[in-house]
């Protein structure tokens, strides 16, 4: 007994000393929330390089136990959210440490809702989808609305027009005459306008993205033919922030070496019991991107949303109002030289084309004949000026047995304008005389004669008022759940307003860049044949073909059925059908002709100084007296069927087949058909499509690729610029590729699109179609950094390939890749500085050109829309 004392003793003592090391021993505990504070269930939080962790319960409560004394980094993730690190310190007491996770839109867990009869993650839609939220869109630099949906795969916008009036494309679905035909713009979930390619008056002037949006969401090919009108392309929808979670910023930027200064802000909370809102807004004012020599952009938005949540739904209350002015950039003019096949593209003398445009001080009003003929005066300044005044309701609600209902209704007034000079041709002087039998050509503020070799831009001025954009949109859905089924029966109705007036006028411009001089001219007697730059009252270098009003009203309504299985574990089966017919009615008007249909003119005293010049012996006006009577109906029929199997929780494979159609507002209200039988003119453009994809969530990312084919019939339409109907069938096949993965600090996101477009129809046959590349991409790193990674740095490449300028396949317009970069520096806590550079290299990348080929030798002159040149921007943004 003596002998085994000792040891226990000795064991008593070891006991002891284990037990107070357990008790020295802590705990982490805490909550894991998402940014509108419910539980995020399943998350993981661990200690890093530990092997200690914890899975968040039910409610997100998480408890981590037996953490030694120290210094840890603890990570909270989740799929479909951003991952979050925090820094703790263990000293001898137990820790709270709670966590809100912000929703990461590129995760395949994130809920989408655009397109879809009944929101799902990613990884379960049958649909090829990309969001983005406002973090991804800064690193890109974008000065404007159109640049951002540069980073969406399969989607072609061309930037070059400004804050409006750019072209949309998507998949080799062509830019058949301007604007986004096949394409829809979305604000919470309903259309801009009904019509993406409305001439003058196109869904991106009325569109501005600030702080107010939340996320953007894109969906191409799918279930767009289906859950919309006029979208079988696809469908941008720009989504509003709510105010669930309170908090704001304030934001001012300037341009560094460009004229802007910007003023954003934001703010949103609950303000009682499940009632909250969010409000926000943006001014701006400067001279623009582009030397315009006067203050070109000056307005701003502001909106607000209210919403009131019920035990079983909630209703929202939105408005908006939007009074902008922004300059419309159409094409500068450059020089050529080489061949079709290899050409060199470069400035003229005395003009930047990325960095200066025709626009001018001496060129800021235009007066005329106005839409009923009486006197009227324009301001060039206003440029792209879009007016809306917007409120709507959505309510949504469970109404017991499995029954949901959602209705989402909205009354837009628009009005505005669209104002620029576009250069019917580059000419010199000395060409340009002898061409009309001018005697001289002086310029008009009395600088002197303008030498014989200086290049000369006759413009018609683009002088358009939207008179009545007037629109009402509303989306009611009625949802019933069965065990493994969900139908979907809705009825959309639209009643859009498209009510314009061309009055359009000619002028005399140098081709300079730097406050371009108006240019007189006289005849071979010396006789003036211009006032102060302007030869003609009306587009007289197009023959006064343009002079007219429009005032017609087109009514749709679109009962549609969607219904999705899941069939097994797994697998989802699901089907939407839809019907829409529409009623168009009004009238629209023209220059009187004669009896062998030549535009007549009159002479008026325009100035009112009692002498009759040369150019008011022959001002174009609008035959108001004999107005074309627009009464006619369509119909047209669209499905889509797709198919997603769940390989696993993480990786997916889907296929979509969809039928559907866009029909035409104003580009077929030209004379020569019979708009009283809608059998007899071509109102309809269909798109057949088919995709398959796969797509797979990784612990850092997610991968998505997807396989398309299109085929398009369409009828025609009008393009002002060139003055011709585009008519052609297309199709197309290719490859999207998207993708994102983050390594530690470093996130990496990039997509590609390949894409094999042919015309399929015409003299044109074979042929690619203009302005289509074979690859599109972008690449965008950013990497975080300081103690806590509050800092961030990246840069973003966004290019194209070579393209066709024409259908006819001869002029090349070369590949160009536009460097972006971006730095956010937390001066402290909130308060952010950004620096910003877009197109850092000042690239030339030329969307768009008017002519379709070169005579090689020499040197040619064209008019082409470049991206714009490098801008640099420095900016501050307070979060609260």
């Amino acid at each position: 007994m003596k002998k085994l004392l000792p040891i226990l003793k000795l064991s008593l003592f070891l006991l002891s000393f284990a037990s107070s090391v357990v008790v020295a021993q802590s705990s982490i505990s805490g909550s894991v929330l998402d940014s509108d504070g419910m539980p995020v269930p399943g998350a993981n939080v661990v200690l890093d390089q530990t092997t200690k962790g914890a899975i968040s319960d039910f409610d997100g409560n998480y408890t981590i136990t037996n953490v030694e004394d120290g210094i840890y980094t603890l990570k909270a993730s989740f799929l479909g959210f951003t991952s979050v690190k925090k820094t703790v310190t263990i000293s001898g007491s137990d820790v709270v440490e709670n966590f809100a996770l912000e929703s990461d839109a590129e995760s395949l867990d994130a809920i989408i809702i655009t397109g879809n009869a009944n929101p799902r993650s990613k990884i379960k839609s049958s649909v090829s989808i990309t969001s983005l939220k406002p973090s991804t869109i800064e690193q890109t630099a974008p000065r404007t609305t159109a640049e951002i949906f540069r980073t969406i795969p399969g989607i072609r916008s061309e930037s070059s027009g400004g804050e409006g009036n750019s072209n949309i494309a998507v998949r080799g679905v062509p830019v058949s005459s301007g604007g986004s035909k096949y394409v829809q713009l979305q604000e919470d979930g309903l259309p801009v306008l009904l019509f993406g390619d409305i001439s003058f008056g196109t869904a991106d002037i009325f569109t501005r993205y600030d702080s107010n949006i939340g996320r953007i969401e894109a969906i191409r090919g799918g279930s767009a033919s289906t859950l919309s009108s006029n979208s079988p392309g696809a469908i941008i929808n720009l989504i509003s922030k709510t105010g669930k979670t309170e908090g704001g910023s304030l934001g001012t930027s300037f341009g560094l070496d460009y004229g802007n200064f910007r003023t954003d802000f934001e703010y949103g909370a609950p303000i009682g019991e499940n009632l909250y809102f969010h409000m926000g807004g943006f001014y701006r004012a400067g001279e623009g991107i582009r030397d315009a020599g006067y203050t070109a952009n000056n307005g701003g938005q502001f909106k607000f949303n209210m919403t009131k949540e019920f035990e079983s739904g909630y209703v929202r209350v939105y408005a908006k109002y939007l009074n902008d002015r922004a300059i419309a950039y159409l094409p500068n003019p450059i020089q050529v030289t080489g061949t079709n096949d290899n050409p060199t593209f470069e400035n003229i003398p005395g003009f930047d084309a990325n960095n200066q445009t025709l626009h001018t001080s001496f060129l800021t009003q235009n007066t005329g004949l106005g839409a009923d003929n009486s006197l009227r005066r324009s301001n060039v300044t206003d440029g792209m000026n879009p007016i809306s005044t917007s409120i709507g309701m959505e309510a949504a609600f469970e109404i017991g047995d499995g029954f949901n209902i959602k209705n989402n209704g909205r009354f837009s007034f628009n009005k505005g304008g669209f104002n620029s000079p576009f250069p019917a041709s580059v000419v010199s002087a000395s060409d340009l005389a002898a061409a009309n039998e001018y005697g001289s050509l002086t310029f008009a503020n009395g600088d002197g004669v303008v030498p014989g070799n200086s290049l000369i831009t006759p413009v018609v001025l683009f002088d358009t008022e939207l008179n009545n954009f007037n629109n009402f949109m509303n989306d009611i859905r009625l949802t019933k759940k069965f065990d493994n089924v969900d139908v979907t029966l809705g009825y959309f109705k639209s009643i859009q307003n498209v009510s314009m007036s061309w009055l359009w006028n000619s002028y005399l411009l140098e081709a300079s860049g730097d406050n371009a001089r108006l240019i007189n001219a006289t005849d071979l007697d010396g006789n003036s044949v211009s006032e102060n730059g302007l030869i003609g009252y009306g587009a007289t270098l197009f023959g006064n073909c343009c002079q007219r009003n429009y005032d017609t009203q087109y009514n749709t309504s679109a009962p549609f059925l969607a219904i999705s299985v899941d069939a097994i574990e797994g697998l989802n089966i699901d089907a939407s059908f839809r019907y829409d017919i529409g009623k168009v009615d009004g009238t629209f008007a023209g220059s009187p002709t004669d009896d062998e249909g030549n535009v007549q003119t009159s002479a008026v005293d325009v100035n009112g100084d009692g002498i009759i010049s040369v150019p008011e012996q022959s001002v174009a006006s609008i035959d108001n007296a004999n107005p074309t009577t627009v009464n006619y109906d369509y119909n047209y029929f669209s499905t889509s069927i797709g198919i997603n199997y769940l390989l696993d929780e993480n990786q997916a494979v889907f296929g979509r087949y969809s039928r559907g159609a866009s029909a035409k507002a104003d580009r077929i209200l030209f004379s020569g058909l019979n708009y009283t039988d809608g059998d007899q003119i071509n109102a309809l453009d269909f798109i057949n499509q088919a995709e398959v994809g796969y797509k797979r969530g990784l612990t850092n990312g997610s991968i998505y690729a997807t396989v398309f084919y299109a085929q398009t019939t369409e009828e025609g339409g009008f393009e002002a610029t060139s003055q011709q109907i585009i008519e052609n069938d297309y199709k197309s096949i290719g490859v999207e590729l998207e993708g994102n993965y983050r390594f530690d600090n470093l996130l990496v996101r990039g997509g590609i699109t390949y894409t094999n477009a042919e015309i399929d129809s015409g003299d044109n046959a074979g042929n690619t179609p203009r302005r289509q590349p074979d690859f599109i991409y972008n690449f965008i790193p950013s990497y975080n950094f300081g103690n806590d990674k509050q800092h961030s740095f990246g840069v973003s490449v966004i290019g194209q390939t070579k393209a066709y300028a024409q259908d006819s396949n001869e002029l090349v317009l070369p590949g160009f890749a536009i460097v972006n970069s971006f730095i956010n520096y937390e001066v402290t806590s909130g308060l952010t500085a950004n620096l910003s550079a877009n197109n850092v290299f000042d690239s030339l990348g030329i969307t768009e050109s008017e002519e379709g080929s070169i005579t090689e030798g020499q040197t040619n002159y064209l008019r082409v829309r470049p991206v714009p040149g490098r801008s640099i921007s420095l900016g501050i943004n307070y979060a609260f």
